[in-house]
């Protein structure tokens, strides 16, 4: 919430309360439009994320590139983690023409949209094997693009409607993105198997048109017009003001919630970079891969989601916050079946199940954490903050996966990967005893 007074924000939410018409606590809240746009905008950022992460190691290891350098691709995933640099320029500042018919925020999303759609359109027409560094910028390059569409969607979905319907929001932001892993993981594995990789990634490209009719569609949020600023006023409104507000509306608590923030996710994201090498290793084909981790495994990841937003709405964020983060952790010892058990499809389903409906949950449950500690003054920015943080860690560490792998084997690296995520579920209890301030 921005400093808006109180005042006027009861008025605001009883307005978007009677214009929807909808009981707020019940199933019908999935009805609103503006929850509903957050299902296509949520599959327009959900696209390019597998494709230079998850599919992307999977494109690898199908052609003999070694664990160790797959794994550094996570390095690559980190531009997400540090969009917060860039997000002020993305929150603050207008593109010319597109910004003057769009809007602040659709304008944003547009450019990017077919940034990553050009991006991936150049990668397709890569061979790894002959020219790995090349793949490698284009991989940055759309990874770029895809989290600066990230910032603009967060910010759109936080300002369009109040707090009170930010679980739903991402719920069916879930929703969207798990489709859309769904065709950019299952659907060019499925192409690959029966085509080539190049020929799935041309594919993949195309489906960013989902995004840039969305963002054709949507209207713009109500933003307060903003006066031509000096140089130095810009910078303090677009990059000093976001920070400091959070800081000095938190005081020293801020620290624990930012540490929170940073360690929620680490051990999923340790073990997400080398999922798909591993389910290779054990010996599973790529129409098995695809059948069970993305096709079936993305409708458990939506069935985690839409009770974790749905969860939210009856219990708060408290409690749910604490049940996603054991979840993180319990799952991924599951996997440690499948080194034993070799490519039999029941673990793997079973590994999968329990693993996908941990993040769907937890996934729900944490957005509506972050979007609550967001002031709508400062939207892009501060929640690029936030969310960078809670992958910047992980990140980090998940570069060096294979390595570690390759140091101490399968079966210690999956204990090691939960027994990471300990931290975050003590941190988690104690910032939801203290509380945090909503926005």
């Amino acid at each position: 919430m921005n400093d808006f007074q109180i005042t006027h924000h009861y008025s605001w939410i009883m307005n978007t309360h009677s214009d929807s018409g909808l009981d707020p606590h019940g199933i019908e809240i999935y009805l609103k439009p503006e929850v509903i746009s957050m299902l296509f905008l949520g599959f327009s950022a959900g696209l390019p994320f597998p494709l230079v992460f998850a599919t992307l190691t999977a494109w690898l290891a199908s052609v003999e590139i070694g664990i160790t350098e797959i794994s550094m691709f996570a390095w690559v995933g980190g531009v997400y983690a540090i969009k917060f640099m860039w997000a002020p320029i993305v929150d603050k500042l207008s593109l010319p023409f597109l910004s003057r018919s769009l809007g602040r925020r659709r304008a944003w999303m547009l450019c990017t949209q077919f940034a990553v759609l050009l991006g991936l359109l150049a990668i397709s027409a890569i061979n790894p094997l002959e020219n790995l560094s090349l793949f490698a910028v284009l991989s940055v390059f759309i990874a770029f693009a895809s989290a600066t569409q990230d910032i603009a969607i967060d910010a759109y979905r936080i300002e369009i409607i109040n707090n009170r319907f930010q679980g739903a929001m991402a719920a069916a932001y879930q929703l969207g993105y798990r489709l859309a892993v769904l065709i950019a993981g299952g659907g060019t594995l499925y192409i690959a198997a029966f085509n080539t990789w190049n020929f799935a990634y041309k594919v993949m490209a195309f489906f960013m048109l989902v995004g840039v009719i969305t963002t054709l569609l949507i209207r713009e949020p109500n933003l307060q017009s903003r006066k031509q600023r000096s140089t130095a006023t810009w910078f303090r409104e677009a990059v000093v003001e976001p920070f400091s507000e959070f800081f000095f509306r938190n005081g020293y608590w801020s620290i624990v919630l930012l540490l929170m923030i940073g360690l929620y996710r680490v051990s999923d994201l340790i073990l997400g970079i080398v999922a798909n090498p591993f389910f290779l290793d054990v010996g599973f084909q790529l129409t098995e891969i695809a059948s069970t981790t993305q096709v079936f495994g993305i409708g458990v990841t939506i069935l985690g989601a839409f009770i974790g937003g749905l969860t939210v709405v009856k219990y708060g964020i408290g409690r749910p916050l604490i049940l996603g983060s054991i979840l993180l952790v319990i799952t991924n010892l599951f996997y440690i079946l499948l080194i034993g058990s070799g490519p039999d499809i029941r673990y793997l389903i079973l590994t999968i199940s329990v693993d996908n409906f941990a993040l769907g949950f937890s996934g729900s449950v944490f957005i509506a954490f972050l979007s609550s500690l967001t002031s709508r003054n400062y939207t892009a920015t501060q929640y690029a903050l936030f969310s960078s943080l809670m992958t910047l860690p992980g990140k980090a560490i998940s570069g060096f996966s294979g390595q570690f792998i390759e140091a101490i084997g399968w079966y210690n690296f999956f204990l090691y990967a939960a027994l990471a995520g300990i931290p975050a579920i003590l941190l988690t209890l104690i910032v939801v005893k203290r509380g945090w301030q909503e926005q």
